[in-house]
């Protein structure tokens, strides 16, 4: 009850002060230009180039084996306790195929797949026919004269397999295509694996976990073994995210120095042109921290007005140029960050305010 009076009352007071609400409010929007298309712009532009590195091909890591490095699938069950890696897959040498109808056809290299996961592959986890059925990319399907999916493969050695369906090549495995896999969800850890796919969890963690995989890797000649990373990408992104943070977490603290510098000024000439109404209110029983209260609020009030038609024009403007826009949490961090500076920049008038003496200030004329 007592909130939602001086709530009221505070609205009251910022219509009453239409001029200086306007001002107040303008300010805070300048602000939230100023911040949303720099900062926002930067941030948006970082978040952006980021996501890219982040992307899982660039948190791969490719371990090839070679004829007699002794690597089998059981690679698989040594690694599954190993932190950081959101998913891993073993694959065997590639073995040429061709459409089952067309002997003579387009040969394309097919690998056996080993995971714990194959929906990371686009493979449906519940398999008909386990092991027993081919996967392949749109590349592949087009040089096997599959393009309906409807069909079977003959690999070099024999063996036949349907196609069940298409797969869209991850960018971890973008260099192998053109690209047909035969999942093998039953693996019994003996067979032998060539190529060795682990995806870090954070770009981060690209080496530590790549050396810990090689740590259990099994291998029993390592010198025929390579290892393929992006370490030097997650190296990059430490200094673009160091850079571009630096530079904008400096440009709004700047910014909103100067906006709450600017704001404790206007409040406080508010606050001396109202001392009078500040003093009969004191006349009256108002306690000082009624009074501090009543003018926060109305500094809370106006400054939420000016974050929302902020924040409305600032979007509306980097969307019209097509830039980049920064995260929702960006955004909310930003209102959150405005509406404490400027309750900050009000608590120093608002102090003064509750302090004038009632008698001195009704005999002000």
């Amino acid at each position: 009850m007592i909130l939602g009076q001086i709530i009221r009352e505070a609205v009251v007071a910022a219509r009453s002060q239409p001029v200086a609400s306007v001002v107040t409010i303008l300010t805070v929007i300048g602000m939230i230009l100023a911040v949303m298309l720099t900062t926002g712009r930067t941030v948006g532009a970082e978040e952006q180039v980021l996501g890219s590195i982040d992307s899982a091909g660039t948190r791969s890591i490719t371990i090839r084996a070679e004829d007699g490095a002794g690597v089998n699938s059981a690679v698989l069950d040594r690694i599954r306790d190993i932190t950081g890696i959101e998913w891993a897959g073993a694959f065997s040498s590639a073995i040429d195929a061709t459409n089952s109808s067309v002997v003579e056809g387009t040969r394309v290299p097919v690998r056996y797949a080993y995971s714990d996961n194959f929906d990371h592959l686009d493979v449906p986890a519940q398999s008909p026919v386990p092991g027993g059925l081919a996967y392949a990319s749109a590349a592949s399907l087009d040089l096997l004269g599959l393009p309906d999916i409807a069909g079977s493969i003959t690999l070099t050695t024999g063996a036949s397999y349907a196609v069940a369906g298409q797969i869209i090549t991850p960018e971890y495995l973008a260099k192998f295509e053109p690209l047909v896999l035969i999942p093998q969800p039953m693996a019994t850890g003996t067979e032998r694996v060539d190529l060795l796919v682990v995806v870090a969890e954070r770009p981060d963690l690209v080496a530590p976990v790549s050396a810990a995989v090689m740590s259990v890797l099994g291998a029993d000649d390592p010198t025929k073994v390579t290892v393929q990373t992006s370490e030097a990408l997650a190296q990059l992104r430490s200094v673009i995210q160091g850079q571009l943070g630096g530079f904008s977490r400096n440009l709004v603290i700047v910014i909103i120095a100067l906006t709450g510098a600017l704001l404790a000024i206007l409040l406080y000439g508010l606050v001396m042109m109202r001392r009078k109404d500040f003093g009969r209110r004191r006349a009256l029983g108002a306690t000082r921290s009624l009074i501090v209260t009543l003018l926060l609020a109305q500094t809370a009030a106006l400054t939420t007005v000016g974050i929302l038609l902020g924040m409305t024009t600032a979007i509306i403007i980097l969307i019209s140029t097509d830039d980049p826009l920064p995260s929702a949490d960006f955004i909310v961090a930003l209102a959150v960050l405005t509406l404490t500076a400027t309750l900050i920049a009000a608590l120093i008038p608002a102090l003064i305010a509750s302090r004038r003496e009632p008698i001195r200030e009704l005999r002000v004329p």
